[in-house]
């Protein structure tokens, strides 16, 4: 029994929702994250071409790490839904500027990171964005931010 762990364990903090584009949300150990805005992809490279049926977009997420260490950006992904009425945003990736959620994060330090998506439009270009969090330890707030595709 002296080796038992008697702490109650830590209940999971419900999503922060609604929280607009350009609004931070920042995790209990300093790593803020800000959805700075979604616009339409339209700088194809020879091998790309637009889907008619779809908005293809890129989401731009703005990190600014204040936690004192290094953070994976591996543990961070982006989601996206439409926000009118349903449907589900497929995720991809456009190769120009591309700037995906990888690698680490140094303390103090922010960068802006890209998450690319293409929406049927019959969805609408209203999206809840959600970004996901995951660390070795814990499963943490699931943020969602609700924008309009530019």
């Amino acid at each position: 029994m002296e080796h038992c762990n008697t702490e109650t364990p830590a209940e999971s903090e419900p999503p922060a929702a609604d929280l607009a584009f350009r609004k931070p949300f920042a995790w209990p150990d300093g790593l803020e994250v800000t959805v700075v805005d979604a616009r339409v992809f339209a700088d194809w490279d020879e091998f790309e071409e637009p889907d008619p049926k779809a908005h293809e977009f890129r989401v731009r997420v703005k990190l600014d790490n204040e936690s004192g260490r290094a953070i994976d950006l591996d543990q961070v992904s982006v989601s996206v839904d439409g926000a009118t009425n349903g449907g589900t945003a497929d995720l991809t990736i456009f190769s120009k500027n591309s700037a995906p959620l990888e690698g680490r994060l140094a303390k103090g330090v922010s960068a802006v990171k890209t998450s690319d998506h293409s929406l049927e439009k019959r969805y609408g270009k209203d999206i809840v964005v959600t970004v996901q969090r995951t660390t070795n330890d814990d499963v943490l707030a699931f943020p969602e931010f609700t924008g309009t595709i530019k």
